[in-house]
């Protein structure tokens, strides 16, 4: 029985050893996150604000508010 106890109290330590060793790794998730959502943005800022696709969406809207019921 000490046996037992000895081997699923070092499973725990060892565990807790891996557990320290990737606490930083989700810093480094969290960042690379932050830089693809801001790439996503970037892009889609530059294709709405681009001539088309502003004009498209200038005539939904005008549209949209000179649409009667």
């Amino acid at each position: 029985m000490f046996q037992v106890v000895r081997a699923r109290l070092r499973a725990l330590v060892c565990g807790a050893r891996a557990a320290r060793r990737d606490a930083g790794m989700v810093t480094s998730e969290y960042a690379t996150g932050i830089v693809a959502a801001v790439a996503f943005a970037v892009v889609l800022y530059k294709v709405v604000t681009s001539g088309a696709v502003s004009a498209e969406l200038q005539s939904i809207l005008k549209e949209a508010l000179n649409a009667r019921m």
